[in-house]
């Protein structure tokens, strides 16, 4: 049996996408809020994809492979229920410091080797995104890369953080977003890219499966993170 877990948002809200089923092939509670600032209802699938990199894999390569094999999952597990007509979004992040690759810390002291490294320079990451239609075969893709320059946070910080449990489940061991910790407050690119969606880009994408542009989307998403985005307008006009 195929379990789905259905999220929306306040029905006053007014998106483009009203007819269009969703499918977010991700259970990160981050990319879930982020998305409601796109579409007004969406089912939630883990894909269940092993996220290893590939020998000699190039890491924007590595993201967006991750990215489409999140996607197509999660289509084969629609083949067992009676959903059809959908669109599949799906994302992967990464944190690279000098091309290293950095993932989740395994404790609080692999978590204080990570900010150590961080800490007083900047850092990219990279989001592969991809916008799934089977019905009719249509797939579209992006890798999208943020430069994050981190502050020169003490060890008392570094320890303070790591003692609320923060950085555990997040690749590079920190959140952009955690006030309290503020590890970047430099960053002048997309937000909800090192968030794990960025949410402009996707909207670009969906319209090459067959939806209109929402324009709109960067105000609910830089209202949703209190953020003044300096970009979207690249991205969106």
């Amino acid at each position: 049996m195929i379990e789905f877990v259905v999220l929306s948002i306040r029905n006053e809200e007014v998106f483009p996408f009203k007819m269009t089923e969703f499918i977010l092939a991700s259970k990160s509670p981050r990319r879930q809020m982020l998305l409601r600032n796109l579409v007004d209802h969406f089912i939630v699938m883990e894909s269940d994809v092993e996220e290893s990199d590939l020998p000699g894999e190039e890491p924007a390569q590595y993201v967006l492979r991750l990215a489409t094999e999140k996607a197509k999952a999660v289509e084969k597990k629609l083949a067992e229920s009676s959903m059809q007509d959908v669109i599949i979004i799906a994302a992967d992040t990464i944190v690279l410091d000098d091309d290293k690759l950095l993932g989740k810390p395994e404790d609080a002291r692999d978590a204080r080797r990570i900010l150590n490294r961080l800490r007083g320079k900047t850092h990219r990451v990279l989001s592969g995104i991809t916008a799934f239609k089977p019905s009719v075969s249509m797939l579209s893709t992006q890798v999208v890369c943020s430069d994050v320059p981190m502050r020169d946070f003490t060890d008392q910080e570094i320890q303070d953080y790591i003692n609320s449990g923060d950085p555990f489940d997040k690749a590079g061991a920190y959140a952009i977003q955690n006030e309290t910790f503020n590890p970047a407050p430099e960053f002048a690119d997309c937000y909800a890219n090192v968030m794990g969606m960025p949410l402009c880009h996707l909207a670009r994408l969906l319209t090459d499966v067959g939806l209109e542009l929402d324009r709109t989307v960067a105000d609910r998403c830089q209202n949703s993170i209190n953020y003044q985005c300096p970009i979207f307008q690249n991205i969106l006009y």
